[in-house]
This record gives structure tokens, sequence and C-alpha cells, in this order.
């Protein structure tokens, strides 16, 4: 049995769906359910055996300290406060989460462990999901981040991640913990809440709304669709070193802009306008603060020490995850709550 934190999250909740597809193995799923932790994502998996759902917070102890009695190999933390812009204007939730509650989870773990026999001990894994952003930003000329890229973060977002591998890289170094840590490029794909850059367009698109785009639109990132980031997270579960850490990216480099019109080239395809094209809806905002240029990922490590490539191109992933939105409007409607919309209006309105 394994433990998976922020399971009910976008990335985490593909995990435990792609999981239970291949495999057996129980998983107990622990998420605090914030705004963007949606349990409707994971209704196929009601009345199945081999899930099993607790809405709880990371930082709390007396909760993890039981959970742990039922003795997972495996504890795979997701649960993050993950969106830049939130952290900009809200930056304590970060700190708190991200920070604080990644500390308390690994003292949790920390005493469960060694209370297992020896057996055990060498068995289990804490596997901490992590971000690129924690390496700062690119200029166009510079080599990808790899796994020893110093760290450099730049919003409070990447700041509180970049603390809590720091704590994780800590509890290993000082205490043994056997520990793995992944660092992946910006994810895409099914169930992802509609304030990400992809969501948002598609949402905004069939909805007749303006297309915002920070700035001029040329930050660019590294784009891996969500199904192949989970394959890696089992691929480093299954096989990777303890203490290290491995980079996970789509091999996708992008810029927003080139992004969004992709999207919108779909669109015209798939569900065209009455009249012009979705491309004419594009909006130029004003662009965030400390807004990182570019994002790279080098995962050369994970390949050739573990045999991990991404198994879909952005062309591909792009269009399998166009076809799910519009085929999913019912899921849409269900996360576009009144509070999600003004979250929207307040911080992608035209010139804010």
């Amino acid at each position: 049995m394994i433990i998976v934190t922020g399971g009910c999250g976008f990335i985490g909740a593909n995990f435990i769906l792609d999981w239970l597809r291949q495999s057996d193995e129980p998983i107990i799923n622990v998420d605090k359910l914030t705004y963007a932790g949606n349990p409707a994502t994971l209704a196929s998996l009601q009345g199945d055996a081999r899930y099993h759902f607790v809405q709880g917070d990371i930082g709390d102890s007396a909760l993890f300290d039981r959970l742990l009695m039922q003795n997972p190999r495996a504890v795979i933390n997701f649960a993050a406060e993950s969106h830049v812009d939130r952290s900009i204007h809200g930056p304590a939730d970060f700190i708190e989460t991200n920070v604080s509650g990644t500390f308390r989870l690994l003292e949790s773990v920390r005493a469960h462990w060694q209370g297992l026999d020896d057996a055990a001990k060498s068995a289990f894994r804490f596997l901490h999901v992590s971000t690129d952003e924690v390496y700062g930003t690119l200029t166009d000329t510079d080599p990808a981040f790899s796994e020893t890229t110093p760290y450099a973060p730049n919003s409070p977002y990447s700041a509180s991640k970049a603390a809590s591998d720091h704590l994780v890289r800590a509890w290993h170094h000082t205490y043994g913990l056997p520990v793995l840590t992944t660092n992946c490029s910006n994810n895409y794909g099914p169930y992802q809440f509609p304030e990400k850059l992809i969501p948002l367009i598609l949402l905004n698109a069939v909805a007749g709304k303006p297309l915002p785009i920070y700035g001029d639109g040329l930050n660019v990132r590294d784009w891996l669709y969500v199904t192949d980031h989970c394959s890696a997270i089992r691929r480093v579960l299954e096989a990777g070193k303890v203490g290290e850490t491995y980079n996970i990216g789509g091999c996708n480099e992008k810029t927003n802009l080139d992004v969004v019109h992709t999207l919108c080239a779909m669109l015209d395809e798939l569900k065209p306008r009455a009249n012009g094209r979705y491309a004419d809806q594009i909006t130029f905002v004003k662009d965030r603060p400390g807004h990182d240029r570019r994002y790279a990922i080098d995962a050369r490590k994970i390949e050739a020490k573990l045999g991990w490539t991404p198994a879909e191109t952005f062309e591909t992933g792009i269009r399998k995850t166009v076809a799910w939105y519009l085929a999913h409007q019912d899921w849409l409607d269900n996360v576009t709550s009144g509070s999600y919309r003004h979250w929207i209006d307040t911080h992608y309105a035209k010139g804010n």
C-alpha cells in the first residue's frame, strides 16, 4: 500500500487514476481539499476497494501518525500550493503548506520509518514531487536546468518549493530517511484547474471571452503531458537511487504565445466559431511581477539511469487535452465556481 498526499489535485489525481489502471496495490489519498482539490476527478473510484480517501492536511501530525500505522511502503508527496499568481497575492498559505506542512510530514514519516524493522526500513521510500521553478529563470541561450543547477527561486511559490526540497534533502543526509525528489516542467492534460494557461484558454475560448496572455507572450516553458509525468514518478519510485533528484521534462519548449495559437488552431478545427477565428480573442495583459522568462529541463539523467522518456510529443498530448476538455464541459462547470470566476476577473483583468 502507498499513501499519496494531494491526490485530488491535478497531478495527484492523474497519478492515482494511472496507478490503479496498472496496479492492484491500494492507495490512501490524503487531501486538504483547498480550491484546486477536486474529489469529483476521482469519482470513478467510488466503491473501489483499492482506493481510500481521507480529508486532511499534511501538517496534521496526529492524522499521519495514525495513517502510517497501516505500514505503507511509500509516501508520495504531491500536496502543495502551486499557483504563482496566488502566491504573489497571498504568500502565507504557500509558506504554511509547502514549508511548514512538508516539515511536519517529514517528521511523522521519520518517526514511522525509524520504528520499522531493517527489511521494511530498506524498502520504504518518501518521494517528494517538486518543480523546475526552483531553479529560477534562463535566458534564450542558457543550457537547460540539470539536477546540479543552483537553486534561484524568484516567486513566493518557487521559494516555498525550494525550501521544501531542501528539507527533504536534509532529512535524508541528517537522519538517513530514504527520499527521492523529482523536479518537473509545466504539466498539462485532463483535470487541470482552469486558472493555468491551457485550460484557462480553452475555457475562455469556447465561452467567447478574451484569451489573456501576460506581457509579450514570449515566456518559454517546457511542456510535459501529465500521464508522462505519472509514468516517470512510478519509474523513480521503482528504481530511483535513494537521496537522488531526477528532473522530468517533456522536451517541448514552447512560448506561451505559440501554445495559445496552437490551441486556437485546434479549436478552429474541432469546434469552429460561427464567425472568425479563436485567435481573434487573444488579449495581451500586464505582465505579472517577477515573471520568469524561460524554463527548460535537461532530462538526460532519468533517461540514462532509469530508461524513462516521454511517450507524448506536444502535438499528440495537446490534441488529447483539447479533445478531453471539449468532451467534459460538465467537469469544467463543476470547478468554475463563483469564487474562481472572481479570481480570474481580478488577476487577468486587462491592464491590471
